[in-house]
């Protein structure tokens, strides 16, 4: 069985919605992710602040905008009196929830819930569709079978032991159709699997039920080079190693969800990343297998605030750098990099919510300082110590850019830049230019 994920704006439209039996074939075993609609989850976001902040009549003129749109959606969709009735009833008693919910008290599980309507209303007006043309399909609710535990981690067991039956039960039907992003937490309350959460639902499944393979379809003809927003030229990559794509997916490539690798990596399920408008196009393959002796990619990570922490009677204090990380982590504040020097040691974050406290603890140690408006530029490759030259040729391609840090040998994939976001264009060409061209 294979699983196909298809995100917004693949089904953004009818006409696009429609188009997906272009790949998806009714006669094969699959398993169809789907995210919402474009823009439907933004709009819920957008909704459930005006909820939370009580004002009932800014979110009432949300949800009446966003149900004109499904009403315009359903018409077109399902032309056919008969089926557009059935995707009526299913887009009304969404709405009337959500306008009963700007009745109540809202509270941040009932935001959950809100946010979880976009996949519920997508997936089942996409089986609504197949049925108005006479395909049979079976819709399997998420919510029946993905969760995460109390550490807000996918508890893969219990997707096998729930899915299993589910797929069993309908043992004479081929294609399958549930929601991505969504899920319930250890409590058994609805939750999700935060931003990008389809690619996760997706890799989640094929790991679950050991898929033959995972496909990844989005609008992009699979996981390119370098940005090709800003730089010309760049080409999609055939072939990654898990660990790569995961670096990639960490550091900035938008394609993929970064958590979504790790699951088809543990249980060795290749994932394919496709482009939805241009199916026959080859795309990129992720698997356990890997291109030796080669740089594959440029990706690149904004929003990061470098923070040097200087010490000259600490640093080298047992323990030291223990007690820095475990001021991060009781803010749970991820680390991306990390250098160290005798007297200094230099990391840097992406979530910056809690910095202000961050850093009053961390004066406890010495001086601190703090550059914001930083990028992590990240060249991916086969960096093993056995290969000579690589870093060699990373550095000279940006020696007219000035460089914050460098992170070099944390894995055999990776060397990692620090550069003024202002610089990130230039190092992204520039870099581009010497490896590639």
């Amino acid at each position: 069985m294979k699983i196909l994920k298809f995100g917004g704006t693949s089904v953004g439209s009818p006409e696009r919605m429609t188009k997906l039996l272009d790949i998806i074939n009714p006669a094969e075993e699959q398993i169809v992710v789907l995210s919402a609609v474009s823009g439907t989850t933004n709009s819920l976001v957008e909704i459930s602040g005006k909820l939370l902040k009580e004002d009932k009549q800014g979110a009432l003129i949300l949800i009446n905008a966003l149900c004109q749109k499904y009403n315009e959606f359903v018409a077109e969709l399902l032309p056919a009196a008969e089926f557009r009735e059935q995707g009526q009833e299913v887009a009304d008693y969404h709405f009337q929830f959500l306008t009963t919910l700007a009745n109540d008290i809202f509270t941040p599980a009932e935001e959950k819930v809100v946010l979880a309507m976009g996949e519920l209303l997508s997936t089942t007006l996409y089986h609504i569709y197949l049925k108005s043309i006479g395909i049979s399909s079976v819709l399997l609710p998420a919510l029946d079978f993905m969760k995460i535990d109390e550490d807000n981690e996918p508890d893969i067991p219990f997707a096998t032991a729930n899915l299993t039956p589910l797929l069993e039960k309908n043992k004479g039907n081929k294609l399958f159709i549930t929601q991505g992003f969504i899920c319930r937490n250890s409590f058994g309350e609805v939750d999700n699997l935060r931003r990008g959460g389809s690619d996760y639902t997706a890799s989640l499944i094929g790991a679950a039920i050991l898929a033959e393979e995972v496909q990844i379809w989005t609008d992009i003809d699979g996981m390119h080079n370098n940005d090709p927003r800003i730089v010309k030229g760049t080409k999609p990559i055939s072939h990654l190693s898990f660990d790569e794509a995961a670096e990639l997916a960490y550091f900035g490539a938008k394609i993929l969800h970064p958590q979504s690798v790790f699951p088809a990596a543990k249980y060795k399920i290749p994932v394919r990343l496709l482009n939805t408008m241009e199916p026959s196009a080859a795309g990129t393959l992720i698997s356990s297998e890997s291109e030796k002796g080669k740089i594959k990619s440029i990706a690149a990570k904004d929003g990061i605030t470098a923070i040097k922490i200087q010490s000259s009677r600490m640093l080298l204090a047992y323990g030291f750098l223990r007690r820095i990380f475990e001021i991060f982590e009781r803010y749970k504040t991820p680390i991306d990099m990390i250098t160290t020097s005798e007297v200094a040691v230099s990391l840097t974050i992406d979530f910056t919510d809690n910095l202000d406290q961050i850093v009053e603890e961390l004066h406890a140690f010495g001086s601190v300082e703090l550059d914001r408006d930083q990028t992590i530029v990240c060249v991916v490759g086969d960096f093993g110590a056995e290969k000579h030259g690589y870093a060699a040729r990373v550095l000279d391609s940006v020696k007219h850019i000035p460089i914050r840090m460098i992170s070099y040998g944390g894995s055999h994939y990776n060397i990692s830049l620090l550069v003024n976001t202002e610089d990130k264009m230039e190092a992204l060409r520039s870099l581009h230019n010497r490896i590639f061209e």
